[in-house]
């Protein structure tokens, strides 16, 4: 991550200072093993691709908290950084032991910060972002930038934007920069590639000579600049647009099943319930008619069963009266 112009970096003591060679690393006694470390990794890898060795001092300064990170960074520091490199002031301002875990190996951080240094104190402030940017991932051996755009949505919708319009693309949030990042770590690689030999050597030196960026591709490649960024736009789409497209379908209907899913339990549940309704009025149904034909048949059997009454004598006949 690159800051510009200066920013305000007061540290408090009780800090602790540590010093060898070309750099100082100042940090809170909580932090003196990190900070012990970082030294260490810094004098021993202090060379970069193509440039010269540095030569000149560095403060690196692990920040204690979020707040002092925020403090000593400045104000044009984006929310999710891990560390910060300030060329003008030839410091680097660190997360200390209590970063998240977003915040990465803290010595591959270190190399990215120190390898804007390295840029800058070469060739000042001719290299635009996206350079500046992608020159520090190399160095620092970020190789899983590439991740990010096998799972693009941008280069699904958008393709692959120009070299000149990516340096928008880091003040646009973390996932836009995340892109931006992969994208311009492409192009400085693709860039080195082009000289199996002398990498980014000779390029460096003629664009310090000449103070052109296209000159010096020019000379050292032997394409111009636009040349060069049709090249490398055809080969992030011929390399990751298909990636791109394959995984964000899966995105796609990963997200789907998501959906899909809980809504077909909800209607198999919902007919198991009516299927199971059914069912209990059927057999409602069932015993219903069950009793009534019980009863038709008890009542049958009741009147076979009740005796017949006997007919109805009539009185007798009442005597004849006597005959006079």
């Amino acid at each position: 991550m690159l800051v510009a112009g200066p920013a305000a970096a007061q540290i408090d003591s009780p800090a602790v200072r540590l010093d060898r060679g070309r750099f100082t690393v100042v940090a809170y006694p909580r932090d003196i093993t990190l900070a012990r470390a970082v030294l260490a990794h810094a004098t021993a890898a202090d060379t970069f691709p193509g440039l010269p060795r540095p030569t000149e001092r560095v403060l690196i300064a692990i920040a204690p908290d979020h707040r002092r990170f925020r403090e000593w960074s400045g104000a044009g520091a984006p929310e999710w950084g891990a560390a910060i490199a300030i060329p003008d002031q030839r410091r680097i301002v660190m997360q200390g032991s209590n970063a998240g875990s977003g915040a990465g190996n803290p010595m591959q951080v270190l190399r990215h910060e120190l390898a804007h240094l390295a840029l800058h104190e070469y060739l000042g402030d001719l290299p635009p972002r996206w350079f500046d940017e992608g020159y520090a991932s190399v160095a620092a051996g970020e190789w899983d930038r590439d991740a990010v755009l096998t799972t693009s949505i941008g280069l699904v919708l958008h393709g692959v934007p120009s070299l000149d319009s990516l340096d928008a693309e880091f003040q646009g949030g973390e996932s836009r920069a995340d892109a931006a990042y992969a994208l311009s770590y492409r192009a400085v690689s693709e860039l080195a590639s082009l000289d199996r030999q002398r990498g980014l050597a000779l390029f460096f030196q003629y664009w310090r000579q000449t103070q052109s960026l296209d000159v010096a591709i020019r000379r050292a490649y032997g394409l111009t600049e636009d040349a060069f960024e049709a090249q490398w736009r055809d080969n992030i789409m011929r390399r990751y647009g298909a990636l791109a497209v394959l995984a964000n379908m899966t995105l796609v209907l990963g997200l789907l099943g998501i959906m899909i899913v809980p809504l077909w339990v909800m209607r198999r549940r919902r007919d198991q319930r009516r299927m199971e309704e059914l069912r209990l009025a059927d057999a409602a149904a069932e015993r219903a008619a069950d009793t009534d034909a019980l009863a038709v048949l008890l009542a049958a059997g009741q009147a076979e069963q009740r005796p017949s009454e006997p007919p109805s004598e009539s009185p007798p006949d009442s005597p004849p009266p006597d005959e006079a």
